[in-house]
């Protein structure tokens, strides 16, 4: 398997990037194109070109049997993709847009892989580069970015999904030294490749409030079991972690945060990621309803020439492009430092429910051979089922605008 370009050496000279042979998407009733700069439309083809490439072949046979493709991480990391929107540390240094367009086209592919990517970057990278000490970053960021160490993030529990802050992890002191060691109990559950992760960033309450600790995933008593089976993330790995005296060293403590805005800060950019991501899954859906529409002969035409068919692909494809446009907006403001927390639930919220409703319809026009596997739409709405829950379920962040327009929190 052969990556075609990493993105920190692609050819980004506009007449490559904006090339009049590029083909627009069949969903782009918009010129959407014309909105991307030379730099991000060569980004965006270079890892569309990866997934057609090295995904699409395999990505049946992955998800019927289970199987997280780690022999993808290295090519991955090739192309710069892990950790791509952080600075320095051997990470790629892209933009919000850059990262986000990535992720669409990843989750193209399937949403497990554009999920590895948003665990490994968006949460456990993220959580060492944004509130680690210098050596936590010297130590794991570049093996992190170079994909010679996979991260997980710890954060719900069994009885802690949509309140973290009721989690019962908790991390003790054993003893009153400043140097003494931290030793951690209790349960993380549906924790993204916890079990092939070399370290995990594990939030934990303390008597000072919630905090996040670097824990390599060899330490004693740490135990993480993938759960089976599932109907959905097929490509993927989740798991519960067990904590059982985990003990570590006094400087395994992220230092520069304390209470929920840690792990806050990590979501919210793994939330921004779905944003492009589901629009990603939806795109990919509707692309093999029109073909196979156009294929597929009823009463001797093709279902394309059908009214009912077409205002089922009319509706689609418009939002499809309402909701990567909104995406695009957000991640402007995001690259200009204005991205407001309530601005990244109206785009998880909207895109995620737009995406699993495009994907659903995607398949009543591939009919009975929609729920095979050799069509995408019906397994990217199963995955698209676990998009929508994790990183905050429809109903908090419904709950997080209706906070916003009112003023009142309906949290309790």
């Amino acid at each position: 398997m052969t990556a075609t370009a990493s993105l920190s050496g692609m050819d980004t000279a506009a007449g490559t990037a904006s090339s009049p042979d590029r083909v627009p998407d069949p969903a782009d009733l918009i010129s959407f194109d014309s909105l991307l700069t030379p730099e991000e439309l060569a980004l965006r083809d270079t890892v569309r070109e990866f997934v057609r490439a090295e995904i699409r072949p395999n990505i049946a046979r992955w998800y019927e049997d289970a199987h997280f493709p780690l022999e993808i991480v290295p090519e991955l990391a090739k192309l710069g993709l892990l950790g791509m929107h952080l600075h320095g540390y051997g990470c790629a240094g892209r933009s919000a847009v850059e990262y986000g367009l990535a992720g669409a086209e990843l989750e193209a592919g399937d949403s497990g892989l554009r999920t590895f990517v948003s665990v490994q970057g968006s949460l456990a990278m993220s959580a060492i580069h944004k509130h680690g000490s210098e050596a936590q970053k010297q130590e794991w960021l570049p093996q992190m970015a170079a994909g010679e160490a996979i991260g997980c993030f710890g954060l719900t529990e069994p009885t802690a999904g949509s309140d973290p802050g009721s989690m019962t992890t908790f991390a003790r002191r054993d003893g009153e030294s400043p140097t003494a060691d931290w030793v951690l109990t209790g349960t993380k559950r549906w924790i993204g490749l916890a079990n092939v992760a070399k370290v995990a960033v594990v939030w934990a309450m303390t008597d000072a409030g919630v905090r996040g600790f670097v824990v390599p995933t060899a330490t004693p008593g740490y135990t993480a079991t993938p759960i089976q089976p599932k109907l959905s993330m097929r490509a993927s790995i989740q798991c519960e972690i067990e904590l059982d005296e985990v003990r570590l060293p006094h400087d395994a403590v992220l230092p520069n945060v304390t209470g929920l805005k840690g792990p806050f800060s990590c979501l919210n950019e793994a939330r921004y990621g779905i944003i492009w991501g589901a629009m990603g899954a939806a795109r990919d859906a509707f692309e093999d309803a029109l073909a196979y529409s156009k294929e597929r002969l009823q009463f001797g035409r093709p279902l394309a020439g059908y009214q009912l068919t077409q205002a089922k692909l009319v509706d689609m494809a418009l939002e499809i492009n309402k909701g990567f446009l909104l995406a695009l907006h957000l991640g402007r403001l995001k690259d200009a430092g204005k991205l407001a927390h309530h601005q990244i639930s109206v785009g998880k919220l909207n895109n995620c429910r737009e995406a699993i409703e495009i994907c659903r319809e995607a398949r009543t026009i591939l009919g009975g051979n929609g729920i095979t596997l050799e069509h995408s739409p019906l397994r990217h709405a199963n995955n698209l089922e676990s998009v929508r829950t994790y990183e905050g379920t429809d109903e908090v962040h419904t709950l997080i605008l209706g906070q916003q327009l009112t003023g009142e929190a309906a949290f309790r």
